[in-house]
Formats: structure tokens, sequence, C-alpha cells
């Protein structure tokens, strides 16, 4: 399997902490040296193991805001 090459360029939130460690996070990330996208994903301490997540880019982070508001009118 080919390696995945990924730079964390900011942390933005952590969402959550499981009992093991992961914490589930909304970061900026670079993966494979292209433009960086929001990504929400479990990831173990330090950063070097990672679970299942989503990659979002700007519109569609921001059509998710806005659905979001929308839940809590």
């Amino acid at each position: 399997m080919a390696e995945i090459k990924y730079e964390i360029i900011e942390t933005i939130a952590v969402l959550s902490e499981g009992n093991k460690g992961w914490k589930k996070e909304l970061n900026l990330i670079s993966w494979n040296d292209r433009e960086p996208k929001y990504d929400i994903r479990d990831w173990s301490e330090g950063h070097t193991k990672m679970g299942k997540g989503v990659t979002l880019s700007i519109p569609e982070l921001q059509l998710l805001k806005e659905s979001l508001a929308k839940l809590s009118e």
C-alpha cells in the first residue's frame, strides 16, 4: 500500500476524546502535498495513527456550517 503523506497545518478544534486517548479533531491538512483542506477524523496521541474521516473543501465546510446553523433555529 502506498504511503499517505500529510501535514497538519492547523488544529482548529478537538471535538472529543475517547477513553483510549484518541481525539476527534477538526484540522486543516495538506494531503500528499496538495492544497490544504478541512478534515474531521480520529487521531492517536502524537498524530501517528488515524481513523477514517471526512475531508471538506472550503465551499463544503461553509455549506455544512449553514446547514448546522439551521438546526438550531
